[in-house]
């Protein structure tokens, strides 16, 4: 610096400086409308996974895309899961001993003798009844009408579009197995095969066990009971679960650390 400048003139220069360099910086960018959209389209998942985890456990909706459109969902009926759950314990208990004591009817005697039986009930009810309200009309010279006109003016058309949307998912579903089926079949993956022989392995056990009969029941009574029950106690029922996923975590470790082919298979997946 020059010993006869003035310190203003410096200061002065200085800050001119300053500015100049103030004036360079570049503006920050503003947000565009498409980066917002990929921004919440990146969010979604996350949300979604955070909505399922809040709804959580067996009352959630099950959502079925068959044709990968997130805008068609399929859901559980309001009345089905007023059932599972015993929302009404009356109505809850009808049909649960209902279908119960069909199915084991079913394990005595062969379908068609069910169906004639229960059907044969049926009718004999709704004919007493109906033989009833006449009498009962003439006596009283009323005219009430049918007894079941509520019921015969009643529309039980099943929705065409319900049934196409389930029609598409059933045909998802049958799909995919039918893939599964053949690359375990054909021993596509020889782990994933030798996982399949050992499950068929077991399953011939449970088929001497078990009749077909006997599983559908205990399916029945596990549908009318489990979701209660995990409602009920479901802090407690969690911490079970969380120490056994706990201790099958450490196993499978031992068997991946005994059996080294399992990890290469594992690294081969993540590439």
């Amino acid at each position: 610096m020059d010993p006869f400048e003035s310190p203003i003139q410096s200061n002065g220069q200085n800050e001119d400086n300053n500015f100049g360099d103030f004036e360079k910086v570049e503006p920050v960018s503003t947000t565009t409308t498409e980066e917002e959209d990929m921004y919440s389209a990146a969010k979604q998942p996350e949300q979604e996974a955070a909505t399922g985890d809040l709804l959580g456990g067996f009352g959630k909706n099950l959502k079925i895309d068959p044709r990968g459109d997130t805008s068609e969902t399929f859901e559980v009926p309001k009345a089905v899961l007023d059932l599972i759950y015993w929302r009404d314990v009356k109505k809850t208990g009808v049909v649960f001993g209902s279908v119960l004591v069909i199915l084991l009817s079913l394990t005595s005697f062969s379908v068609i003798s069910v169906l004639a039986y229960v059907s044969l009930a049926a009718l004999t009810v709704t004919f007493s009844f109906r033989v009833y309200k006449n009498v009962l009309q003439a006596v009283q010279k009323s005219n009430e009408g049918h007894p079941f006109k509520v019921w015969l003016e009643k529309d039980i058309s099943l929705p065409e579009d319900k049934m196409q949307q389930a029609a598409r998912a059933l045909a998802q579903h049958l799909n995919e197995d039918a893939v599964r089926l053949r690359r375990l079949f054909l021993v596509e993956d020889l782990v994933d095969s030798v996982k399949f022989g050992l499950l068929l392995w077991v399953m011939t056990y449970i088929g001497a066990w078990f009749n077909v009969m006997t599983l559908v029941i205990l399916a029945v009574v596990a549908v009318f009971t489990l979701p209660k029950v995990y409602e009920t106690y479901q802090v407690q029922i969690d911490e079970v679960l969380d120490k056994a996923k706990t201790q099958i975590m450490n196993v499978v470790e031992q068997v991946k650390a005994k059996l080294p082919f399992l990890n290469k298979k594992d690294k081969q997946k993540t590439q």
